[in-house]
């Protein structure tokens, strides 16, 4: 077994990063436990709990009976106790109505916070450790929308958290704006387990709270990270390679608002070739806000 002290830095970083894009968030002991020994000493356990037990006695001839009431003798396990986690799932029409009302009763983003942290009709809520709601300046009016939480995000509890998050520091900087002085959030609010896509069902039932975070906030301009989060709001199924730099007109909520799209610091981390197209976009929205804010 490697031990973490036979790792340079370098190697131990590594290895972490590579554990938390496979989707391990946490580890679950502080020591480690040599699950194969353990393993062993059950099975032996279980072995000698067989030898110990009496032989059952012959059948009798007419043992159909008390075969019978062997099996009417046997325990009914009793169903676990209800709890987050394993609580009756609400349909999914039921859940999106719940969510519409919910968002429609916040009169403020502190009120949308708090009501997306007590909503529990979301299945992703169930594995996700954090709840992500947006951080920044709201009355910047800018806002840069992500997909959803990575484990990043989901451990440290904010968007844009990790590597992804300091690039995209860089990215703000470079225009001038940092994420102090802008909003950010997400489409969905917590991290679906193993980073995977969020279904459909999921999709509509975060959809109310995110288009309440935007007409609360009243940007002026949206800036759309990610082939999701574009697919999202464009309502195409292109990619985002084909839906980036153009300026569309989208409508939340009865507000008409414009929005750009680019791709997600994540993808400029795997492929930094599309740094550049990256660079084109930021400048068509910093030349927008402005234009359109700074006047």
């Amino acid at each position: 077994m490697i031990s973490a002290s036979d790792l340079t830095p370098a190697e131990l970083a590594a290895l972490l990063h590579f554990h938390a894009d496979a989707g391990v968030d946490w580890l679950l002991e502080e020591e480690p436990v040599d699950r194969f020994a353990e393993f062993e000493a059950m099975r032996a356990a279980r072995q000698g709990a067989r030898a110990a037990q009496p032989r059952p006695e012959a059948p009798q001839a007419a043992g159909g009976g008390q075969r019978d009431r062997r099996q009417a003798a046997k325990p009914v396990a009793a169903p676990p106790p209800a709890s987050p986690r394993n609580a009756p799932a609400i349909p999914d029409e039921q859940a999106v109505e719940q969510a519409r009302f919910a968002a429609e009763s916040a009169r403020s983003l502190g009120e949308l916070k708090t009501a997306i942290e007590a909503f529990n009709s979301c299945n992703l809520k169930n594995s996700a450790r954090s709840t992500i709601f947006a951080s920044g300046t709201p009355e910047s009016r800018i806002i840069v929308i992500g997909p959803m939480p990575s484990a990043d995000d989901d451990r440290e509890g904010t968007p844009f958290a990790g590597r992804a998050g300091l690039l995209l520091d860089k990215m703000l900087a470079a225009i001038g704006l940092r994420r102090e002085e802008i909003l950010l959030t997400n489409v969905i609010p917590w991290r679906p387990p193993g980073n995977r896509a969020p279904s459909a069902p999921e999709v509509e039932i975060c959809r109310p709270f995110i288009e309440r975070q935007i007409a609360l906030a009243e940007p002026k301009a949206l800036l759309l990270l990610g082939n999701f989060t574009a697919r999202h709001f464009f309502g195409s199924a292109e990619t985002i390679h084909g839906l980036r730099g153009q300026w569309r007109e989208i409508e939340i909520l009865g507000r008409t608002i414009p929005a750009i799209a680019s791709l997600h610091p994540q993808e400029l981390l795997t492929a930094p070739i599309n740094k550049r197209l990256a660079w084109s976009d930021l400048l068509a929205f910093k030349n927008r806000i402005d234009a359109e804010i700074l006047g």
